[in-house]
């Protein structure tokens, strides 16, 4: 199983049962891929427009959920809203697993990664919004 960007997978958690996910993004941290998951529900919404709502809303989340990620176990049993982060390995025959993340220095620095690229991508969507306003201004004089 290769996790790639806008693909909805399913995971089954510690009881047996499957939970549905989409793969929000899939980042290299240190050598090592890692999928950025969210919960996703499959009552005809677009994964895309899905997706593109809640990563501004994960970024906040994902910055709160750090400092109770000391405490907490992050199992798909306790997954709610928030994104998250499962290392993508190997197994035996050579195919794609994903795995949990147990080091917590290992999540951390996965985490901090990924909160630059939203912080990255929402400096660009800002500025593609201060471009288009630029624009329509120049063209309405």
């Amino acid at each position: 199983m290769t996790a790639e960007k806008d693909e909805v997978i399913v995971l089954t958690d510690e009881e047996g049962d499957e939970h549905e996910f989409a793969v929000i993004d899939v980042i290299e941290v240190e050598g090592r891929d890692y999928a950025i998951l969210l919960p996703y529900s499959s009552e005809g919404e677009d994964l895309d427009a899905e997706v593109s709502e809640e990563i501004e809303a994960e970024a906040e989340a994902e910055k709160e959920a750090e400092a109770e990620k000391k405490d907490d176990d992050l199992g798909l049993e306790e997954v709610g809203d928030e994104a998250i982060i499962l290392r993508i390995d190997k197994d035996d025959e050579g195919d794609d697993i994903l795995v949990d993340i147990e080091d917590e220095e290992e999540w951390q620095r996965v985490a901090d990664a990924w909160d630059e690229l939203l912080d990255e991508e929402m400096e660009e969507d800002a500025e593609g919004d201060e471009a288009e306003e630029e624009d329509g201004k120049s063209e309405k004089e």
